[in-house]
């Protein structure tokens, strides 16, 4: 539910939103949200991002008024959309850290000039705001304090150290440069790392660690640790991500900014595969070798998104992860075919 508490979710009552990529996970939570508060919410979409159907399962068509099947690439189809739309939120990516290292010509295609497409569309039109979504990988290793685990500010450098991190860093500047120019509202959201059902792993990806880590469990194959599992990561349920994105399009005090949407609570790699062992007695753990690109993590300082936003998760890892688990128990055809493939690539937890 998103928060009763901002009157400005009122504002999108009958406002039309363009939400770009809202056939994934993330697009698809923001597009059910954006429906129960009363919006008209666009999809624009390839669904190509899996190479298994999720249409379907993130019920995209149930929620949406209109669904698009097309390129955030496409000029003509993108400012059709824009034109219609009050607001909108850029979700679309290329957003898998390992594909994109090994194919970065594609994610700068699809991040970097799918991006410029949004905002040149954007840039001078009648919409009242677009939230471009960023991620906490612009960060990079990011610095300690005393010893500890990496605490990030929305005001620390930046230092991506990884295509996908380095596609993001440039879609923020990009749409800082272009939407002031034009006189046109932003603001930028940095996830931290999203779960929750019904996620589901792609093939040799190390992103997504919940569902590859469940599934492993569920389906007998070992926990994978990259690296041991000693990385840091800060799990948000995408349930409170979706809402914290819809908050940013309307809540005044967010024009110009950006913020961190996360818990603020470091949890490493193998804790997270500890509690979801928990309901695996037999689960196992190996280890394997730290993926490229993979930062050593940390957690999101979140007081300037409570600030702005006057937002804060409301679901607790365990309590998501008992969740996800209880959705893959209880829906059959939850593990995709090519996980237990004895030729698909290994599971990879990062």
């Amino acid at each position: 539910m998103i928060d009763a508490q901002s009157g400005a979710v009122g504002r999108l009552s009958g406002a039309t939103v363009l939400v770009t990529g809202g056939g994934g996970l993330v697009g698809s939570r923001i597009v059910a949200q954006l429906a129960a508060a009363g919006a008209c919410p666009l999809v624009l979409d390839r669904f190509d991002a899996y190479p298994h159907p999720v249409r379907d399962r993130f019920d995209v068509d149930g929620n949406a008024a209109e669904v698009v099947l097309g390129d955030v690439r496409e000029h003509a189809t993108v400012r059709s959309l824009v034109d219609r739309s009050d607001y909108v939120i850029h979700a679309a990516a290329y957003a898998d850290v390992a594909a994109c290292t090994r194919r970065p010509r594609t994610a700068f295609d699809s991040n970097m000039a799918g991006t410029q497409t949004v905002l040149e569309s954007a840039a001078g039109s009648p919409v009242k705001r677009l939230v471009f979504v960023s991620s906490a990988s612009v960060y990079g290793h990011g610095g300690t304090a005393g010893g500890g685990p990496a605490v990030f500010t929305e005001t620390q450098p930046l230092d991506p150290i990884s295509v996908y991190a380095n596609t993001k860093a440039w879609g923020e500047q990009q749409t800082r440069l272009l939407l002031n120019d034009a006189g046109t509202e932003y603001a930028i959201v940095r996830y931290f790392s999203v779960y929750g059902e019904p996620q589901v792993p792609k093939p040799g990806s190390h992103s997504w660690m919940v569902p590859w880590m469940a599934m492993s469990a569920h389906t007998g194959r070992p926990i994978r640790l990259n690296g041991g599992g000693a990385q840091v990561r800060d799990l948000v349920h995408v349930d409170d991500i979706a809402r914290a994105t819809v908050l940013a399009l309307t809540v005044d005090r967010m024009a110009g900014r950006t913020v961190n949407v996360g818990t603020g609570v470091p949890t490493t790699v193998r804790r997270i595969g500890e509690l979801i062992a928990t309901h695996y007695p037999d689960a196992r753990f190996e280890q394997a070798p730290m993926p490229a690109g993979d930062p050593l993590g940390g957690c999101a300082d979140t007081r300037l998104c409570t600030e702005l936003l006057g937002w804060a998760p409301a679901i607790a890892l365990a309590d998501g992860i008992d969740r996800y688990v209880a959705w893959l128990r209880s829906t059959p055809g939850a593990v995709p075919r090519w996980f237990t493939d004895p030729d698909a690539p290994a599971a990879h937890a990062a």
